[in-house]
């Protein structure tokens, strides 16, 4: 698991945003991932996708990083955010915005709003 734990520590280290997911962003293969995926894509974050299905090793090796049990997993900047439910609640509440923002990550704050306003 050392090689995963190594091969994983790169990715997100090396991307401004990574989601680890159950397919890809423009092809998800949950509801899960996809709903973070599509979030991230609404908003227009520039965001790497690592499909755990393709690589069992990362699959595995993703939930021992995290030390989080569920996929998809995000990470902002080399820090876990969290899964569907943390990231659904931090865009509604707006916290995805203000951490994005204080990492100096880019996204559409018009799109960030559109969808508070269609779940309030």
């Amino acid at each position: 698991m050392a090689d995963a734990k190594t091969q994983i520590d790169e990715i997100v280290k090396s991307q401004d945003v990574v989601l680890f997911m159950k397919g890809t962003k423009s092809m998800p293969q949950c509801g899960f991932s996809s709903k973070v995926a599509g979030v991230l894509n609404y908003m227009g974050v520039e965001f790497a996708d690592v499909n755990v299905l393709a690589d069992d090793g990362i699959r595995q090796g993703i939930k021992e990083y995290s030390d989080w049990p569920t996929i998809p997993q995000l990470y902002v900047k080399g820090e876990f955010v969290g899964g569907c439910d943390i990231i659904t609640e931090m865009t509604l509440s707006g916290e995805l915005d203000t951490m994005l923002e204080q990492k100096g990550v880019g996204f559409d704050k018009d799109a960030a709003e559109k969808i508070r306003e269609a779940n309030a």
